[in-house]
């Protein structure tokens, strides 16, 4: 199965797709998230993996905004422990270490550690790239902030482990599909379904769309407000709930949203990772 990510070999949401469909798939690196959803949804790749929020940073919006712009369904989710590693050419140490380079969200992530360590920051396009980059420039005096997979495909040494300030770092990612699970598929297993939806400007209208799932005891587990192009200070709300759509409940749940709203979109219903569940 070819599964598409953002990023270079050995970034965390190829290491997440992994965790999620295991050794045997074809990784597919993209370099943005619209070539990501652009793949699936022509049909050249058959499954993507993207980011969502992170519990440290917060919300994708790119990829709220996506969603919404593709005909795709979520058929999974994975919640991944992210967990930095500062890496250097064979044979460096840490002593050689004055530069480190990074996707600045990870610098971020690792400030205390860096500011430790005494060295300047080098931002990067990615966390993977920067282990390519590094790769190629044969600098002994710089080091790269990724994954351990990434140490693995670029053949670096991983000199330092969990660098990270905050050991609650997990990103939960989605799995997109150009079909939706069979409806029942679900059913049997904790499940989450994720839709979408815009509501006419009135006193109390974001209330009366809340209470559908509060009069039937639905556990929301995420909301994310986005704004509509075109329309100043309009928005679409996005929200993850517990239940499936093959169960009465949710589908009444749903139906009974749709009354109220002026746009709704099932974006899926898929498995729920228990694991690190937000």
């Amino acid at each position: 199965m070819r599964i598409a990510f953002q990023g270079e070999r050995g970034a965390y949401s190829e290491a997440a797709a992994i965790a999620h469909f295991g050794e045997g798939i074809e990784p597919v690196p993209c370099a943005t998230f619209d070539e990501v959803f652009a793949g699936v949804e022509g049909g050249a790749i058959e499954r993507g993996v993207i980011p969502i929020e992170n519990s440290l940073a917060g919300s994708i919006h790119r990829n709220y905004d996506l969603l919404l712009r593709h005909t795709l369904h979520i058929v999974g989710e994975k919640i991944f422990r992210v967990r930095h590693c500062l890496i250097a050419r064979p044979g460096a140490s840490i002593g050689d270490v004055r530069i480190v380079t990074s996707h600045p969200q990870a610098l971020a992530q690792c400030e205390h550690y860096v500011a430790r360590l005494g060295a300047a920051i080098e931002p990067a396009y990615d966390t993977a790239g920067a282990v390519k980059l590094l790769k190629g420039s044969g600098r002994r005096d710089t080091a790269a902030i990724a994954s351990r997979r990434a140490a693995d495909v670029y053949g670096m040494e991983i000199l330092a482990e969990g660098i990270e300030d905050d050991e609650a770092n997990f990103t939960r990612f989605l799995v997109i599909s150009r079909e939706p699970l069979p409806a029942d598929s679900a059913s049997a297993a904790p499940s989450k379904t994720s839709v979408v939806f815009s509501l006419r400007n009135s006193p109390g209208a974001l209330f009366k769309a809340l209470s559908v799932f509060a009069l039937r005891d639905l556990d929301l587990t995420k909301i994310e407000s986005r704004p509509i192009p075109g329309k100043t200070w309009d928005y679409s709300f996005y929200l993850d709930f517990v239940g499936n759509t093959a169960e009465p409940v949710t589908a009444r749940a749903i139906e009974h949203l749709r009354e109220i709203a002026t746009m709704l979109r099932v974006l899926g219903s898929y498995p729920r990772d228990l694991g690190i569940d937000p």
